[in-house]
């Protein structure tokens, strides 16, 4: 029995440890002693260190055992019966009678005289745990008609369409805080000045070379005006700058160089320099745009 215990209390403590191991740089895509093998070797360290620590402690309670005399071994030997007879007394006592069983030395009490082929019927009664389970079921039957269908409790498509609103918001605030999870037809206009400054640094850097600073135009076409080529609004400058303009004769595609929150920040820049007018302004090229953030593309 000593040895059985040494060797769960043993076990026991080795899975405490590689519990504890596994939570070091835990993270969800893969098992961190996967990550760092050299924890495998850390962990079998720790677990001969519990197998020597065991055979050490059995080795003393051997010495000291062989150093008693006869009848101090057999009353030690007696006292450790006692103690096995009554070890987990408690928990073997509720598990008797949660089965309310008769001891085999107490089965004629329970003897009916129903006899055949020389087997005869003993008149147990039910398993406690089952009746209370039983009557566990019942209560639980009479409150689920009463408030599904007396008390009008959500049916599984009120449950069904309270999921996809949750999972609904949870998109929309996912969307919110992922600003590089953008479009051109998500995305929105954005009015914060933060977002218009570094809209404005963008261009300079990127695209003052063909519409000139201002907005002008030289190259490229004047961006101050109502007049777009392949549509106005904050649709469509977005996907101009990202997917590119006419092929063969407009400007290339931006979204390899720009992230996408960032082609937001300079289609928004964009939008605000209509009706700036600056005094060097090309003249209107495309058609008059009136329809608003429409996506034709």
């Amino acid at each position: 029995m000593k040895t059985k215990t040494s060797i769960l209390r043993a076990l026991i403590l080795a899975l405490v440890g590689l519990v504890i191991l596994s939570l070091f740089g835990a993270s969800e895509d893969q098992w961190v002693l996967f990550k760092q093998p050299i924890l495998w070797v850390v962990w079998g360290i720790y677990v001969l260190f519990l197998v020597a620590i065991e055979v050490v402690i059995a080795a003393l309670q051997r010495m000291l055992y062989e150093s008693l005399s006869e009848k101090q071994q057999k009353s030690y030997q007696l006292n450790e019966a006692k103690r096995k007879e009554h070890q987990f007394a408690w928990f073997k006592e509720k598990y008797a009678a949660m089965l309310d069983s008769k001891p085999m030395e107490k089965e004629e009490e329970i003897l009916l005289d129903h006899e055949y082929d020389g087997i005869r019927e003993l008149d147990n009664n039910l398993p406690p745990w089952w009746k209370y389970l039983f009557y566990a079921t019942i209560v639980f039957a009479g409150w689920y008609m009463v408030y599904y269908h007396i008390l009008g409790g959500p049916n599984q498509i009120d449950e069904y369409e309270r999921e996809i609103a949750v999972a609904e918001l949870a998109i929309q605030k996912y969307k919110e805080e992922s600003k590089d999870l953008i479009d051109a037809s998500s995305v929105e206009l954005l009015t914060d000045q933060s977002d218009l400054d570094n809209g404005k640094s963008i261009f300079e850097q990127n695209c003052a070379a063909c519409h000139q600073a201002t907005g002008a135009g030289g190259i490229g076409p004047n961006l101050t005006d109502e007049y777009w080529i392949l549509g106005g609004g904050i649709k469509n400058i977005y996907h101009v700058i990202s997917e590119g303009g006419r092929s063969g004769k407009g400007m290339v595609p931006w979204k390899g160089e720009l992230k996408p929150n960032e082609i937001a920040q300079v289609a928004s820049y964009i939008v605000s320099l209509e009706g700036s007018n600056p005094p060097d302004a090309k003249e209107p090229q495309g058609e008059k745009w009136e329809g608003g953030d429409e996506l034709i593309h």
